[in-house]
């Protein structure tokens, strides 16, 4: 068993390297990557080589002030359709995305398409689960930076729910 988790070690390490990704290694087998979004500036994703299996593990969102039922629901019929993880909910209520991997199934291609699984799966839905799950919330930052002249720039995505176009 150990050549098989050191050769999935080295196949992640390989693979963030060659991808330019910024990570670390607090421990053996524990990687910690950053990677680069555009609705979710950055995803934090933990990779975890164990005994028998990688596991997968990356924050989405903290749990939704409001509409649950709705946005668990979406979560549910997403999970139908994704590669490699999954949307999952822990104690708090917050939204991640995990996974988990047999040790001879990790290759550097798919660490590469498992990590862009979640890429694709935290910053693509991310502005969907803030619509869902924080519509008053961006209502109310909105009109808060409104009424004192602060930049709403970056809640342009949500102008539909604000009523300001622009």
């Amino acid at each position: 068993m150990g050549d098989v988790a050191a050769a999935a070690r080295a196949a992640i390490e390989r693979t963030l390297s060659d991808a330019e990704l910024e990570w670390e290694s607090p421990a053996e087998g524990t990687y910690v990557v950053t990677l680069p979004g555009t609705r979710k500036l950055q995803t934090t994703c933990s990779l975890a080589v164990g005994a028998h299996s990688l596991s997968v593990n990356a924050f989405v969102v903290r749990n939704p002030d409001g509409n649950h039922a709705a946005v668990h629901r979406w979560l549910l019929e997403r999970n139908t359709k994704l590669y490699g993880v999954s949307y999952a909910i822990d104690g708090h209520g917050d939204i991640y995305l995990v996974g988990r991997l047999p040790l001879a199934s990790v290759t550097g291609e798919e660490v590469d398409r498992l990590l862009g699984s979640v890429l694709e799966n935290a910053d693509g839905s991310f502005n969907t689960l803030l619509e869902m799950g924080f519509a008053d919330a961006i209502r109310k930052e909105y009109a808060w930076r409104t009424a004192r002249g602060e930049s709403t720039r970056n809640l342009d995505a949500f102008t539909h729910l604000t009523g300001h176009e622009g």
